[in-house]
This record gives C-alpha cells, sequence and structure tokens, in this order.
C-alpha cells in the first residue's frame, strides 16, 4: 500500500485544525495539526509534509513569514487560509510563494478539493508518465520548459518553479506570439472551478519574469488590456 500523503495543519484555532483534521482523515491523509508558526516549522522538517495549510493570523511569526521562511529551501506547496478578503492580502500570500488562497469562512468539501488539486498538479504520478506517448516539452533559444518531469532550464542552469508557474510558462510558450487574455489563462491553468481574480495570473507571471529574463530571441510580453504572450523574434 502507497505511503499516505501528509498534510500539515498550521492553525491556532485548535476547533477548525480539528475539523479540517477530521475531514483529511476521512480522505486518507495523515495529518499534523501545530499552533504557531516556529512550530510550524519545526513540523515542516519532523514531520516533512506534502503539503502545508497555512493560516495567515498565527501568535509571534504570521504566516506571512513562515511562507517566506519556508520558501528560501523548498517549493512545497502551501495553501494559506485567511479571513482577510481583500485583494491586497491575496496578491501579497501569492507573491510570497502560496499555490492558492482560501478565505474564511469556509466549506470543508470545498479545501478538501482544493488540497486534492494542488497536490495532482505537483506530484504527477510515475505510471502516468511513464504512459505519454509524447514528450511534452518547448524548447526555445537558452530556455527549455518539460511538462512531462516539470523541469525548467535556463541559460543552462535548472530554475526551481512551482507547478502552477510553470504550467503557465509552457501554455504561453507552446503557442508563440498568441495573445491569451487573464481569464483564458486562468481558465486553462486554474481550472473553471477556481475561485480567484485575474490578479491571480499577473503575480504569477511577475514571479516568473523574476527568475527568467527577457531573451533577444523571446520574451514574455504583456499586451495592454488583454493579457500576456510569448513572444518570439
Amino acid at each position: 500500500m502507497a505511503n499516505k500523503q501528509k498534510i500539515l495543519i498550521v492553525d491556532d484555532d485548535t476547533n477548525i485544525s480539528e475539523l479540517i483534521s477530521l475531514y483529511l482523515t476521512k480522505e486518507c491523509f495523515e495529518t499534523k495539526c501545530v499552533e504557531d508558526g516556529g512550530a510550524a516549522l519545526e513540523a515542516f522538517k519532523s514531520f516533512k509534509p506534502n503539503l502545508i495549510l497555512l493560516d495567515l493570523m498565527l501568535p509571534g511569526m504570521d504566516g506571512y513569514q513562515v511562507c517566506r521562511e519556508l520558501r528560501k529551501t523548498s517549493q512545497i506547496p502551501i495553501i494559506m487560509l485567511s479571513a482577510k478578503g481583500e485583494v491586497f492580502d491575496k496578491v501579497l500570500g501569492l507573491e510570497l510563494g502560496a499555490d492558492d488562497y482560501i478565505i474564511k469562512p469556509f466549506d470543508t468539501k470545498e479545501l478538501v478539493a482544493r488540497v486534492k488539486a494542488v497536490l495532482r498538479r505537483t506530484f504527477a504520478a510515475p505510471s502516468d508518465i511513464a504512459s505519454e506517448e509524447k514528450n511534452d516539452s518547448v524548447e526555445f533559444p537558452d530556455l527549455k520548459i518539460n511538462l512531462t518531469n516539470y523541469s525548467v532550464t535556463y541559460m543552462g542552469s535548472s530554475i526551481k518553479m512551482p507547478p502552477k508557474e510553470l504550467e503557465l510558462l509552457y501554455f504561453l510558450a507552446s503557442s508563440p506570439n498568441q495573445v491569451f487574455s487573464r481569464e483564458q489563462l486562468l481558465d486553462h491553468i486554474w481550472g473553471y472551478e477556481y475561485i480567484g481574480d485575474t490578479r491571480t495570473v499577473d503575480v504569477h507571471i511577475k514571479r516568473i519574469r523574476e527568475k527568467i529574463s527577457d531573451h533577444e530571441r523571446w520574451a514574455i510580453t504583456s499586451v495592454w488590456g488583454i493579457g500576456y504572450k510569448f513572444e518570439t523574434k
């Protein structure tokens, strides 16, 4: 039997964390609950979770700080939980490297579905990869994006990139010079069930640009009032 996937739940409200744990356990996940940021960083090392559910309003070190510390060494999937529903708070969370942002109060079934979706995007099954007949990759001068093994090579070096950033880059590069609206990109990359706004796309584009600079032969170009394209020259 395959090992259960582990979910670390970080929330100082024990009622919420226990409820989340109950639902995830029913879905055959292994869970661990901690109540503050320092304990979250320690549990990350010892528990070795596959995904972290991270509340923002924590005593001491808040969720933003925890996310920032984790992103220094790991690309582990992080879903932020918060009562803050302002666009600024969502954008900040995504810019720090969160993979999703869920506003409290939330439906527990939706939370479980989001957890499964993020894990599905992050951990591809080896059998599924092996069964693919084609190698899903695109290549340009000094850039190669491989969707089969989720790798990006830029200027001869491997670039660490979370699944959603890589999928977005691959999608744009797979159709060079074609303009996609933010709504189209949300639909293709996050799926029609994603509850978010188009600012999510802007945040991910910004993070991609921080990792790979425009090349003399290609660039990720903003199309004012519409969206983005991968432009070849």
